[in-house]
């Protein structure tokens, strides 16, 4: 089941999360095991016609967005993986947009983020009972990232 969240200039310029918390106590209060993947956004935010940003390129949606990101790191698991996870992943991470290829993360920074949420959801998906790995490299091959299965034998000597 997709969860749709609309935000506006207002919602954004306030920082106001209250879509998000209402709907995330609503899946949290359920079965998590099946909730990954389910939450996008639509965002309706005032541009001139003649301003060439994509959404990930204005700071006052980045900032909603890493606010956002702070109250819930672990969110990403719970993104349409397809569709929003790498638009979210672009709010949080420097990139460039290519006509042909698209967003262009920054190797570093996203290798950086990347380990960081693994982190955060693997620990946050084994203290609900999920076994965490094929779940997180599924997630993370939608944004165009293999994490390797060697990455989380550090999770099993802890």
């Amino acid at each position: 089941m997709n969860h749709q969240i609309s935000l506006n200039a207002e919602r954004i310029h306030q920082l106001d999360l209250s879509p998000v918390i209402a709907l995330v106590d609503k899946i949290l209060a359920g079965d998590i095991s099946t909730s990954e993947a389910q939450i996008f956004f639509t965002i309706d935010y005032p541009r001139e016609e003649t301003d060439p940003r994509e959404l990930s390129e204005i700071p006052e949606v980045r900032l909603w967005f890493l606010r956002l990101d702070a109250r819930y790191p672990w969110l990403p698991f719970l993104l349409d993986w397809k569709s929003e996870l790498p638009r979210y992943i672009a709010m949080l991470v420097p990139h460039q947009f290519h006509r042909t290829d698209g967003v262009l993360y920054n190797p570093e920074a996203l290798e950086i983020a990347i380990a960081t949420k693994t982190f955060i959801i693997y620990d946050w998906l084994r203290d609900r009972g999920i076994e965490p790995q094929e779940k997180i490299k599924f997630m993370w091959m939608t944004v165009g990232y293999d994490l390797d299965n060697s990455f989380f034998e550090i999770f099993m000597r802890n």
